[in-house]
């Protein structure tokens, strides 16, 4: 049994403030079981009760797990000195609850970038051993072929690494530009880029349409929870359970 404040009980999604809350709660806006409440010191217990904001169910979430679409020219961190970040996109209540990045995109990269405050989560996800799957498209200032897909599956040589077996999937191909699919289960530093430039082409753009099970779904500069489904096959993908432990 979870009791909790009323006004606590709003704020814990992230999405508004406590004293946001509290006059959502004054204005009438919030029911228990059926009874309109009105003070925000009110107590109850979210998993016994109904507690329903504009008539939608409002749930005790100390977690917070967001998809955001990050467009080019943020950075994917929680401050930054010198350049604008990815948390501009999110509301304050939900920045004040410490949800961050789950790893980085480049300044330039664009798409999926998850978000959270379940460290537990967070580190698994990172972790060298899991081997979440990324997808990227990608477009380079030249032609790719088939041999340089053969190299993505034998695994790249890099200068400090040799990157674990991957997959090219070329979409388009010419003397001036190509395009293609990249799937890797590592999420080094600049790895896709270095990946490319080991054949001697430049990445042009650069976005990345899934993460592990996640995919894609909203617009640049947007993001929105994931729902329990999506948590769920996260938990899954990093080998946990909701209760943390190793799968």
């Amino acid at each position: 049994m979870a009791i909790s404040r009323l006004d606590k009980l709003l704020s814990q999604s992230g999405e508004r403030t406590r004293s946001e809350a509290a006059k959502l709660i004054r204005a009438g806006r919030v029911s228990v079981d059926g009874a309109a409440q009105t003070d925000p010191a009110y107590k109850t217990d979210a998993a016994e009760s109904a507690v329903l904001l504009d008539g939608q169910r409002i749930e005790d979430t100390p977690y917070q797990y967001v998809m955001l679409h990050k467009p080019a020219g943020v950075v994917s961190a929680s401050r930054d000195t010198k350049a604008e970040t990815v948390m501009r996109f999110l509301p304050e209540a939900m920045r004040a609850r410490r949800v961050m990045p789950v790893g980085r995109l480049d300044k330039d990269t664009t798409g999926l970038l998850l978000l959270t405050n379940d460290g537990r989560l967070s580190h698994r996800l990172l972790a060298p051993k899991t081997h979440v799957w990324k997808e990227y498209l990608v477009t380079v200032d030249g032609p790719l072929t088939t041999e340089h897909a053969a190299a993505f599956a034998r695994g790249v040589q890099l200068g400090d690494f040799t990157a674990l077996p991957a997959q090219l999937h070329i979409e388009s191909a010419s003397a001036a530009e190509s395009r293609a699919l990249v799937k890797l289960r590592e999420g080094k530093y600049h790895q896709v880029k270095r990946m490319i430039l080991k054949f001697g082409l430049q990445v042009t753009t650069l976005h990345r349409l899934a993460f592990g099970p996640l995919k894609l779904d909203i617009p640049p500069g947007e993001y929105r929870a994931l729902d329990d489904m999506e948590i769920e096959a996260l938990y899954l993908a990093a080998g946990m359970d909701r209760d943390g432990r190793h799968g």
